[in-house]
This record gives structure tokens, C-alpha cells and sequence, in this order.
């Protein structure tokens, strides 16, 4: 495979991926290659399981309902628990962690309904309550991965990536085709978009119009290269949680939000008594020294060091992939 080439496919199109006819042919003449090789070897990371697809990130709660969920599993029933979980379509990420809430997982559904069905589901099976921590406000959510080193978070990116969200968008049904099409990533093909609308009886220019469309409505937050990060060195993963002040989290998290190391943060209602933080960050590492060098950054640098927080290390990947927002027509 051809290095330099998926360096630059994986580093420089995690966004603004080319919402035209032939968006590959484009990708591939800006890097002085052939539109085949490009998408040759996207086709191989994919089957490497390097990336998850090519595609959409659509911003949690603009469509739809989503929540991050947590159980406290005994070690012997944690296999079990998990491949369950994991059996829901409604959940696209599952992991272990090492706490006593042992097993987090996020499930995204069309409906407030579904969400509460998949929840009390999956509360009865597993026989242990479940913790439920929707999204209340976000401070920098975007799960790019920059493989130089070089790349900035500028002011402007972070403002436009904040804020509390609004109702979720209810897309028509023409919206809601488009969106199940999508949702799972787009063909590798020369000419993805007309692929999509050959599937919907519409035509190029119309799923173009459309995906633009969702994109100003802020229901797409990215189109671009999906990367998987554990496949890309960056084997430690931990959730830090802190316990801030209600009338400091909107000024804390913004400061967290702006560190080039975290990949998202955001607030989360606390759960007296059983769970006592509201402002949660992720951090990616290549080690655990690493992740933790950035810990006593982020306490350093945002004045936290009489802050209580726990650091969340996950030890197992059940399942990740897109959430999905909409039904497929059958």
C-alpha cells in the first residue's frame, strides 16, 4: 500500500470531504495520484478495519435521541451483559471501563420512545440498573485523530462546535431515506453520491443538495475519512469525569474543550446518588503514561487541581460503529 498516500487520506480528509460528482477523482488529483489508487486503498484500510467507512458524523441530538448509558456488571456476568448490549442496532459504541460502572455504552434511536424502550430493555435483561447521562451542553466534540502532530484547534472551530443543543431536527421522509442511506458510510465508488440516489430514485444533485443541506443545519457535523483510533496507535483511551461547580462548568469546559489532546468534552447531568460528576472529556493516547501526563495538563491548565475527578480507562472495545438515526426503507 502505498504510505505516503494513506497518510494524507487518513490525516488530511477526516472533514470537508468533496460534496460533488466525482469526489475521489478530486481527492485524487490533489494528491497527484489516480482516482483507482485512492480508492483502492480506502477499500483496503476499510477491510483493515483502520477506518469504520467514509462518510457522515452526524452531531449527537440533532436528530433523533441519543444518551450515554453505564452498568455496574459482576466480572462473571460482564461477557455475557456486553454481547447483549452490543446485539441492539440502537447501540453504536460499547465499552469496558475500569470503574465500578463497568460497562458504558451509547444508543441512538429515531424516537424518545425507542431510546426508552432500548433502555428499560436492556435494564431488565441485564438485571443492574442503568445509569443514563444524556448530553446537556457540549464544549468540543469531534473525534478527528491528527497524525502529524501539527494540526490546531482554531477559535473559531471551537465557537462553532459549542453550545447547548436545540430540539432535535425532524427531517421529512424524503430526509429520513437520505439519512438511513448514508448513516453507515458511502460506496466506494466512483460516484458515491449518484450511487446513493440510484438507491433512492433521486438523482446526484438532489443527495449532493440534500447532504449540504443537513450540513448548514448543523445535523451533519463532518463528512469525511472515519478513523478507528486503537488501530491507529492510539491504544489508551480514558474518559476523565470531574465534579465542577454548576456555575463553573460552562467556563471549565470550554478551557478543557480548547486543549489540543481532547477529543471531545461535554456535560452530563450528575445522578445522586450513585454518580457525582457533570463534566466529562475523552483523551486518546498511545500509552497510559500519556493519557495521564495529559490529566495533569488539563488540571493545570484549567486551575483543577481541588477538583475531584476519576480517570476511566476503557480495557475492552465490544462494539463500535456510526449511530444510527433512521430506519432503512424496507
Amino acid at each position: 500500500m502505498n504510505k505516503v498516500l494513506e497518510s494524507h487520506l487518513l490525516n488530511d480528509y477526516q472533514r470537508d470531504f468533496p460534496l460533488e460528482s466525482h469526489p475521489f477523482a478530486t481527492i485524487a488529483a490533489r494528491l497527484g495520484v489516480g482516482q483507482s489508487e485512492v480508492l483502492q486503498v480506502l477499500n483496503d484500510l476499510q477491510q483493515q478495519g483502520t477506518i469504520s467507512r467514509v462518510g457522515a458524523v452526524f452531531r449527537p441530538r440533532s436528530i433523533g435521541f441519543s444518551t450515554l448509558a453505564a452498568l455496574a456488571v459482576a466480572d462473571g456476568k460482564l461477557e455475557e451483559v456486553a454481547q447483549m448490549v452490543s446485539s441492539y442496532t440502537e447501540v453504536n459504541h460499547n465499552y469496558q471501563r475500569e470503574h465500578h460502572y463497568n460497562l458504558w455504552f451509547v444508543a441512538a434511536t429515531p424516537t424518545e420512545a425507542g431510546l426508552q424502550r432500548v433502555l428499560n430493555e436492556i435494564e431488565q435483561r441485564s438485571g443492574s440498573k442503568v445509569l443514563v447521562l444524556p448530553l446537556v451542553e457540549d464544549y468540543h466534540i469531534d473525534l478527528g485523530f491528527d497524525m502529524t502532530g501539527c494540526k490546531t484547534k482554531s477559535a473559531t472551530f471551537i465557537e462553532s462546535h459549542t453550545g447547548v443543543p436545540s430540539q432535535p431536527y425532524l427531517p421529512g421522509e424524503q430526509e429520513n431515506r437520505l439519512i438511513a442511506a448514508i448513516q453507515s458510510g458511502l460506496p466506494l465508488v466512483e460516484r458515491p453520491f449518484s450511487a446513493v440516489g440510484n438507491a433512492l430514485g433521486q438523482s446526484e444533485t438532489e443527495v449532493i443538495d440534500g447532504i449540504e443541506n443537513l450540513i448548514r443545519l448543523g445535523v451533519i457535523k463532518r463528512i469525511g475519512v472515519i478513523v478507528r483510533h486503537h488501530e491507529l496507535g492510539y491504544r489508551a483511551n480514558a474518559m476523565v469525569v470531574w465534579d465542577i461547580a454548576d456555575d463553573e462548568v460552562r467556563r471549565q469546559g470550554s478551557c478543557l474543550g480548547q486543549l489540543e489532546f481532547v477529543t471531545l468534552c461535554y456535560r452530563r447531568p450528575r445522578r445522586l446518588p450513585d454518580w457525582r460528576y457533570n463534566l466529562f472529556c475523552m483523551i486518546h493516547g498511545h500509552d497510559r503514561e500519556e493519557v495521564m501526563a495529559r490529566v495533569d495538563e488539563m488540571r493545570q491548565g484549567c486551575g483543577l487541581q481541588n477538583t475531584a475527578y476519576e480517570v476511566l480507562f476503557s480495557t475492552r472495545r465490544f462494539k463500535q460503529c456510526g449511530a444510527r438515526y433512521a430506519r432503512a426503507a424496507v
